[in-house]
């Protein structure tokens, strides 16, 4: 299958080379380029791209907006959204993990770990640079603390192992990482994640993690 992908961001030169690298790759194909928020909006509903490489700060809608609007919107649900930033650090991108996105990398990302990250935010998982994902979850944490914005009781649909590995998500573990510690193969791992996205109506693991948090299921709760 041919992965669809639309390139967003203000910068031309940028846009053409992540449009060159997608290009090249035998399963993608670049169906557009936007260079604000809006335009991105415009563009998802005219060419039903699968990824949306996203950039944060862009004129007149920025990304997160673009994001929520997109991952929203009646007919544009299934598309998934990248973010793509120049900092490790960037304040909105928690606002944008909020607002339906499924995975963030940095900008300068090696070429062939940002096509394999347009891959599996394609197949329906989620991803997180290694970098940041601590700090990401930390940021959630501490956000949680002062206010829980998830209720508790959608917990209660799951098992008492489907916990163990939602409390292991919601630290940032792999599916490996879930296997080598509560001893099974990683096949069922996964199989134990894709459960709880079902019970949970969650996108993908990156909102597991915002779930499990916001819940106060776990985090400091003083």
């Amino acid at each position: 299958m041919t992965i669809r992908v639309l390139v967003v961001d203000d910068q031309a030169l940028v846009r053409a080379g992540f449009g060159v690298l997608v290009d090249n790759a035998p399963d993608m194909v670049v169906v557009g380029e936007a260079a604000d928020g809006l335009e991105a909006t415009e563009l998802v509903e005219a060419t039903r791209p699968d990824v949306v490489m996203m950039d944060i700060r862009m004129p007149r809608i920025d990304g997160i907006e673009a994001t929520r609007l997109i991952t929203s919107g009646a007919g544009t649900e299934h598309v998934r959204v990248l973010i793509l930033t120049t900092f490790d650090l960037d304040e909105y991108v928690y606002a944008a993990l909020r607002a339906g996105a499924s995975g963030f990398l940095l900008k300068d990302t090696p070429p062939e770990q940002l096509l394999a990250a347009i891959r599996i935010i394609a197949s329906g998982d989620a991803l997180l640079a290694p970098s940041v994902t601590r700090r990401m979850i930390a940021e959630i944490a501490t956000r949680s603390h002062h206010e829980v914005t998830a209720d508790v009781k959608m917990f209660d649909v799951l098992t008492a192992r489907e916990h163990e590995v939602l409390l292991l998500v919601a630290q940032g573990y792999s599916n490996q990482e879930i296997a080598e510690s509560l001893f099974m193969s990683p096949a069922t791992a996964k199989t134990h994640v894709s459960r709880l996205l079902t019970k949970l109506d969650a996108r993908d693991r990156v909102q597991l993690v915002v779930l499990a948090y916001e819940s106060g299921l776990v985090g400091d709760r003083r």
